[in-house]
């Protein structure tokens, strides 16, 4: 007689898509804290460094959403980073930057990155934004870390761009695209320190 339990269990697995999720590492300690992130909830990720891989074979991969990672520096001078964001929005795959990954977006579609008035190092700040994209369901304001001595110049925002977050002091948070599936936070959702890191990305694996 047949193991219809067996059966069942079979099927539920076959019927459970693991999304996998290209992580572009611009060498950063927090990438692999991203990384754990992306695991416990559900994710397969993938990792490369920004400089060990061709924009081809990133594309190649096939993978369901890609996540820009934070990194020194400033977003041109870290490797292919630029060039995925409209390399993987042209052919619908969800991008989501992080810090130097949301300044790469900025800077793609024509923001200025520039020095920003204060240099943030593990401060947090409570962030106002607009509810949509990663940040559906979050409570606003919300406190979240930053650690970056570079932001968008608010007069240079294209747009094609939407800013969907900011600090009391009106510093850029968070961009939107308003065509393609990419979006980016200046802060870092996998810090201790920020509320609703989990959730923010989970949002983000729900668009896969």
């Amino acid at each position: 007689m047949p193991n219809r339990n067996g059966g069942v269990r079979r099927s539920l697995r076959q019927a459970v898509e693991v999304p996998r999720v290209l992580v572009i590492d611009s060498y950063d300690s927090f990438v692999y804290n991203l990384v754990q992130y992306l695991g416990e909830l559900g994710a397969d990720p993938i990792i490369h460094r920004n400089d060990a891989i061709t924009i081809d074979e990133a594309v190649a991969i096939g993978a369901d959403g890609v996540l820009l990672s934070p990194g020194p520096g400033r977003p041109e001078d870290a490797g292919i980073l630029c060039e995925a964001v409209p390399a993987f929005a042209a052919q619908g795959t969800p991008v989501f930057g992080v810090c130097l990954g949301h300044q790469a977006i900025g800077h793609v579609y024509g923001a200025e990155v520039v020095r920003a008035p204060e240099l943030m190092h593990g401060k947090t700040s409570d962030i106002s934004h607009d509810g949509q994209g990663v940040f559906a369901g979050l409570p606003t304001p919300l406190t979240a870390t930053r650690y970056h001595s570079l932001v968008l110049n608010e007069d240079s925002v294209p747009e094609s761009l939407e800013v969907t977050a900011r600090t009391a002091d009106g510093m850029i948070m968070g961009v939107r695209h308003r065509e393609f599936d990419v979006e980016g936070v200046q802060f870092h959702p996998e810090s201790i320190l920020t509320g609703a890191g989990h959730d923010l990305l989970q949002n983000f694996l729900n668009r896969l």
